[in-house]
């Protein structure tokens, strides 16, 4: 489950090494490890084709093309821009040729039922000569299996710029995932991707978050519980236009577990939230009250945003609860270009891309093919928890530290999703101890109602006031596997 970037891999490679793991020994860990994969999907009835690249990535392939060919597999090694450099690749391909295995320098157009991509694997970088774009082009034209050795050959380890690229079924990488896995475009060239260990430490500060990660985290309540033992979250949201934004976000505080909630909104939107979420207290005036009045006490974190528009109010509000020390989460209206004041207590912001774009000056496309790099140096230099939602919602932490969260599904591209998670968070991070499980979780749970919902219904027809409604089955589920 762990995340590296292209120089975390030269380095853990050279380490290895100097340790005395040696080059040929990762490769042959390497092809071990990627024939255990492929001989479950890929039948021995197949003819397979391999296409091996110059370096490590095609000394990986001849591996895997001598343990296949060795239990009878029919494979065709093939080099289509020369053989191995590298001088643990060319070691291998000594051996495999001392066993009287063939290769050949070019691909024959004929039928394969199976290729494997060993071009290039991290050494990728753009544009593609025209000779590889065109080798590309007809790989994916085939009706054939496509399994891709680290990253699709074509997609870059550490962005998600894509021109060319081969477009693989399943993708096997090597000690771990490459953030190019959770960017856009680059993710749709994966297809099902797996992590093989090849026998290296790991410590990465990047990882994504899992369903095991959750069972362990999440804590169970005691019988002696009360509502104060999992505090009070003040949320600061909706208007007259926009009450909806504070009630699905009050759902998701409620559902998820919060002791005590207070809504600060309008007070017609308070008595249209009131009909459906009885057990949450109301401050009338919202902004304009927290504002001018004294602040509710006892309150363990606040979340201001959703259906917001009055950013004079808003930075009032900051300026007056800025020392307070308690957790901030800024979503939606409260989410702009400002400057932030070093605080003890941490704050959370919960961008979606266009949001993201006016607080960074970066484009969505930008954004979207450089997520983890983006969002983690804006965490650091500002000091802020930042989740960048949508498909793969990166979480980074000021202490460069970060997660990604694979649940979720297009049901959540509605409008109020973002509302719900915010409440969420809000709810967990009162009644959970750890601040970074409480916000992961949230996360994940969030994502992970939008998939129990398309178990039953057309992603289509989901609204964000759904999820909530399946989150008891949800923890039920996981807390069943605990």
């Amino acid at each position: 489950m762990w995340i590296y970037n292209e120089s975390d891999i030269r380095n853990a490679d050279d380490t290895a090494e100097r340790n005395g793991l040696s080059g040929n020994t990762l490769m042959e860990l390497a092809g071990r490890g990627l024939f255990e994969k492929i001989k479950q999907i890929v039948p021995k009835t197949n003819r397979i084709l391999i296409l091996s690249g110059r370096g490590n990535n095609g000394g990986d392939g001849i591996v895997l093309a001598r343990y296949l060919k060795q239990v009878g597999y029919d494979v065709e090694l093939t080099f289509p821009f020369g053989e191995s450099k590298t001088d643990a690749a060319k070691e291998h391909f000594r051996y495999y040729k001392s066993l009287g295995y063939t290769s050949a320098n070019k691909v024959d157009d004929q039928n394969y039922d199976t290729i494997v991509d060993a071009l290039l694997g991290v050494g990728t970088r753009l544009p593609l000569n025209k000779s590889f774009q065109a080798l590309l082009e007809w790989c994916n034209k085939q009706y054939a299996l496509r399994i891709a050795i680290d990253l699709p050959t074509g997609v870059q380890a550490d962005c998600g710029d894509v021109e060319v690229a081969f477009k693989a079924h399943y993708t096997f990488s090597l000690h771990g995932f490459k953030p190019a896995t959770f960017l856009s475009p680059s993710y749709q060239y994966f297809g099902k991707v797996e992590s093989i260990d090849i026998g290296l430490p790991h410590s990465s500060n990047w990882r994504i978050w899992t369903r095991e990660d959750v069972n362990h985290s999440l804590q169970r309540r005691g019988r002696d519980s009360h509502k104060g033992t999992f505090g009070t979250g003040l949320l600061v949201a909706g208007t007259d236009e926009m009450p909806g934004s504070a009630l699905l976000a009050g759902l998701g505080a409620m559902k998820i577990g919060i002791g005590k909630l207070i809504i600060a909104t309008s007070s017609h939107a308070s008595g249209i939230i009131a009909t459906k979420l009885p057990e949450a207290t109301f401050l009338h005036g919202g902004l304009q009250t927290l504002t001018t009045n004294s602040f509710p006490s006892n309150i363990k974190a606040m979340a201001i945003g959703p259906g917001l528009t009055d950013r004079d109010q808003i930075e009032h509000l900051l300026e007056k609860v800025w020392g307070f020390d308690i957790p901030i989460i800024l979503d939606a209206g409260a989410l702009y270009k400002r400057t932030y004041k070093i605080r003890k207590a941490p704050v959370l912001i919960t961008p979606h891309p266009g949001e993201f774009s006016r607080l960074t000056g970066y484009s969505i496309k930008e954004i979207q093919a450089n997520r983890l790099h983006l969002a983690s140096t804006y965490a650091k230099e500002n000091n802020l928890i930042v989740v960048l939602k949508g498909a793969n919602t990166v979480i980074a932490y000021p202490d460069g530290t970060g997660f990604i969260n694979t649940t979720g599904n297009a049901a959540l591209a509605k409008g109020g999703s973002g509302d719900t998670l915010t409440g969420m968070i809000l709810g967990l991070i009162c009644s959970e101890n750890d601040i970074k499980s409480a916000v992961n979780n949230a996360v994940y749970l969030h994502g992970f109602c939008a998939d129990e919902l398309v178990r039953n219904h057309n992603e289509r027809t989901i609204v964000a006031s759904d999820l909530t409604s399946v989150l008891g089955t949800v923890l039920n589920r996981l807390q069943s596997q605990k």
